[in-house]
């Protein structure tokens, strides 16, 4: 559990943006929507940029995944695991909390693959 000072992974605004996101998807949409969180771990070189969660399911992620081994990819992801996730010096994973999105998940997927990291700036 989360400390009651520490900021939370996803907020509630995020959460439902990201459940609307994944309904819209699930329904048959062809969506690219831009990012809605970016979290990364300090000490360890990975990130995620999350853009859908399944309506059924919150914990049941979809986005961009970076572990710090050259190679980013499109894919699903739990809530969960991130959160057991611990770097190198023990940290657990943030949120960038001044992430702001300026493109479709696609783009950032075609950059990571150049680059063989998720590059956001």
């Amino acid at each position: 559990m989360e400390a009651d000072m520490a900021e939370p992974l996803i907020t509630n605004e995020q959460l439902a943006q990201l459940v609307a996101n994944g309904a819209r998807s699930a329904a048959g949409e062809d969506i690219d929507p831009k990012p809605v969180v970016k979290l990364f771990t300090p000490d360890a070189g990975a990130t995620w940029l999350i853009t859908e969660a399944a309506p059924d399911d919150p914990d049941h992620l979809f986005g961009l995944c970076d572990l710090g081994l050259g190679e980013p990819e499109l894919g699903y992801v739990s809530l969960a695991e991130i959160r057991s996730v611990r770097g190198k010096r023990g940290l657990p994973v943030e949120r960038d909390l001044y992430f702001t999105a300026q493109y479709p998940l696609s783009w950032y997927a075609k950059q990571a693959r150049r680059a063989g990291m998720i590059v956001t700036d």
